[in-house]
């Protein structure tokens, strides 16, 4: 049998740098560290900032004329300008806008659908039969076939 042979140990010299990060980049922020930050999610490909502004605006207009969907919208497409806060001062006061107004709606229409669906016919009575939409082919005579 023959003794096992001894591998060469291999010294490893000290690195001198202190930062044990292998990122040569000294700022970790990456909204620097990109080299420049977009307005939407699509990076180069969307929008410029003065379009960006434009969008932003009419999506937050828009979201006041019984479409509040289009705040989500807004929201998402600009999530780069809501999620930065120092970034495009000019179009984050409309997607903030648009955050908050979605949020409020969302917790209204919320309410609204609990209220009908855990109260029903206990909570409002008799009316409850003009209120629900269920029946309104019946009281319009729509499921007849004949």
């Amino acid at each position: 049998m023959e003794p096992p042979q001894s591998q060469p140990q291999v010294q490893v010299q000290g690195n001198s740098n202190p930062n044990p990060n292998p990122n040569p980049n000294p700022n970790p922020s990456p909204i620097q560290s990109t080299g420049g930050i977009w307005p939407t999610i699509d990076g180069p490909l969307g929008l410029s900032e003065e379009e960006s502004v434009s969008y932003a605006r009419r999506f937050y207009k828009f979201g006041f004329a019984l479409l509040p969907l289009l705040w989500a919208v807004n929201c998402f497409y600009f999530w780069p300008v809501l999620r930065h806060s120092r970034s495009f001062p000019r179009i984050r006061p409309y997607v903030v806008g648009s955050a908050v107004g979605f949020a409020i709606f969302s917790a209204l229409i919320c309410t609204w659908a609990l209220t009908f669906s855990i109260g029903g016919e206990r909570l409002f009575g008799p009316v409850w039969d003009q209120l629900v939409m269920y029946n309104l082919a019946d009281r319009l005579g729509l499921t007849a076939w004949s």
